[in-house]
């Protein structure tokens, strides 16, 4: 599997195709990343192609050039959090899961944060789900919880643990 990172209009090219399935797959599944489901296709990929240009995305491909997970790196615009950046919607597709690729995504927006000077990484995830054992075991730090913090794709509001990582350059 490939991963790499996508520029701005490589982002908005496949927001409808690959990326929106992205995370049409992951709210059906329950994942708590800002949608409610059901989440319309068109939504979906109406988010990416919004966001294209304003965060670092990096996307996994199968042999075959099909999407299976995708993450992306918001930079702090702020001027005194400039070393900073948040991971953020970290996907991947139910048909893929198991071997590792979100580790992969993961240490890829790592790296090249570090290599981009940035020193600090935070993270939010919903308390107790899957994604929690992934970020640990990739040595990230809890900092706390806050309950109700959001809703989870059915509408139920879910306690969130959040997360950082320090990061040597």
């Amino acid at each position: 599997m490939e991963i790499r990172c996508l520029g701005a209009d490589e982002v908005r090219a496949r927001a409808a195709d690959g990326l929106a399935d992205l995370l049409v797959d992951a709210v059906a599944d329950g994942a708590s990343i800002g949608f409610l489901a059901p989440l319309d296709p068109a939504e979906a990929a109406a988010w990416w192609r919004e966001v294209a240009g304003t965060r670092d995305v990096w996307a996994a491909f199968s042999p075959t050039g099909r999407l299976l997970g995708a993450v992306t790196l918001v930079r702090d615009g702020k001027a005194n959090g400039r070393h900073r950046g948040e991971i953020a919607r970290l996907v991947v597709h139910r048909d893929a899961r198991g071997q590792g690729l979100g580790r992969r995504l993961l240490a890829a927006a790592e790296a090249q944060a570090a290599a981009s000077g940035l020193t600090l990484l935070v993270l939010d995830t919903q308390t107790d789900s899957p994604a929690e054992h992934l970020y640990r075991a990739a040595g990230w730090t809890a900092a706390g919880g806050i309950p109700d913090f959001a809703a989870d794709p059915a509408g139920t509001l879910r306690p969130t643990t959040l997360y950082y990582k320090r990061l040597s350059r």
